[in-house]
């Protein structure tokens, strides 16, 4: 097995701003260690990225090492170039760490890993400035808690003490025997249209979830082959926020 350049003083000088020279120090120590200590590096891509399923991706791999940081710190720490690399090809792998990724050091099988990942997703509410995937309208007449997503028999009409809020967020409301009221239908959004924080803040106040978090696997190196495999993309039309 090649010697390991795990030890290996490296400078952070071009990749560090004060007062995160701790933290990327940390972060660049971690990774160093890890490479000697796992079989498998898969980097992934985040959409919609949320810490909370993040942690829960932590927990459910909890035999695995994640790490979501500066990009250019975690390449740093594998080695940019076949001279500085820890271990050979690991240099390749480091050109997939761009954008919104993170590394993932785990003791399992990259099938394995990527398996998973197909299957976690989580759905969530937008966030003002993304792209709605759909029309939402609110129909006339009494304004139900789930904005007409369901049959009224099936709803509930929405609180009285609600009714300023969403007249503040933008509908025409007014108070009618006691009912949230519209004289006509109103359009929260359109699809294709960018999201302003009223419409993210009524597309959550009626329940309606048009975002998704997704981990996509993007490349993985093996200790066994020290060599990077890139991962097919799967062509799914994910929901951004």
């Amino acid at each position: 097995m090649p010697r390991s350049k795990r030890n290996k003083v490296v400078s952070l000088t071009a990749t560090t701003k004060k007062p995160g020279r701790e933290n990327n120090e940390r972060l660049f120590s971690s990774i160093r260690e890890c490479v000697d200590t796992y079989p498998t590096l898969l980097v992934f891509s985040v959409v919609n990225m949320r810490n909370t399923y993040l942690k829960d991706v932590r927990s459910e791999l909890s035999d695995s090492r994640l790490f979501f940081g500066k990009t250019k710190v975690m390449a740093k720490a594998l080695g940019t170039t076949s001279e500085s690399e820890l271990r050979p090809s690991l240099s390749k792998l480091t050109t997939h760490i761009n954008g919104n990724v993170g590394l993932l050091f785990s003791p399992r099988e990259p099938k394995e890993l990527i398996e998973y990942f197909e299957e976690f997703v989580k759905e969530d509410y937008a966030r003002m400035g993304a792209v709605s995937p759909i029309d939402f309208v609110v129909p006339e007449g009494v304004v139900m808690s789930l904005g007409g997503q369901m049959p009224a028999e099936d709803d509930v009409s929405l609180a009285h003490s609600l009714e300023t809020t969403v007249r503040g967020l933008g509908m025409p409301t007014k108070l009618v025997k006691g009912k949230v009221w519209l004289d006509q239908e109103y359009v929260v959004c359109k699809e294709g249209q960018k999201l302003d924080s009223k419409q993210a803040a009524l597309l959550k106040l009626f329940g309606r979830m048009t975002a998704e978090f997704c981990v996509t696997p993007v490349a993985y190196w093996t200790a066994e082959s020290e060599d990077v495999t890139v991962v097919e993309k799967p062509e799914v039309d994910a929901m951004e926020a």
